[in-house]
């Protein structure tokens, strides 16, 4: 093959602008990051709870983790078919997160709880920002993995709340 038998990708022309595209692939890497650093300080509680409720713990940790790091490919992916790269290193995931890393020393297990509580509302937050603007370009493949996502995250932190009522 020469030089002459490759052709340049065809322009994206699927009903979105690319300014809307640029911006909702922004927001979504913003979602991803977020996602996947929940996903990191899930795991990392997973192998580090001890204590009365370990069994519990661990194995609840273990299914949100899981969750979590399902998630993440179709936000990755989504971000690849409105055009973009999607962002995929620690360096670029800490400077686009709005959750928090987990601490160096692991808490005790209801704090624990308590942190995973304000990093699944933290995705949540960041995912229902990026909402009004899918809605507004038609774009409604990445509208409904926001509700996805939302649906997963509210609910989570509910749960977790209830564990740390009397």
């Amino acid at each position: 093959m020469s030089k002459t038998d490759f052709k340049p990708a065809p322009a994206i022309n699927i009903g979105i602008d690319e300014a809307d595209r640029a911006a909702i692939a922004k927001g979504l890497s913003h979602v991803l990051a977020d996602t996947y650093t929940l996903y990191l300080t899930t795991h990392n509680f997973h192998w580090n709870v001890t204590g009365p409720m370990f069994n519990t713990l661990h194995q609840m940790f273990m299914g949100q983790y899981t969750e979590l790091w399902a998630a993440v490919d179709p936000v990755a992916e989504r971000i690849r078919s409105l055009g973009h790269a999607a962002p995929g290193s620690y360096a670029q995931f800490s400077a686009m997160a709005t959750v928090p890393d987990a601490p160096p020393v692991p808490p005790k297990a209801l704090e624990m709880v308590r942190i995973l509580v304000k990093g699944h509302e933290a995705v949540a937050r960041t995912a229902r920002e990026l909402f009004p603007l899918a809605q507004k370009a038609g774009d409604e493949p990445t509208a409904d993995l926001l509700t996805q996502r939302l649906t997963v995250h509210e609910q989570t932190a509910w749960m977790l709340r209830s564990m740390l009522e009397e």
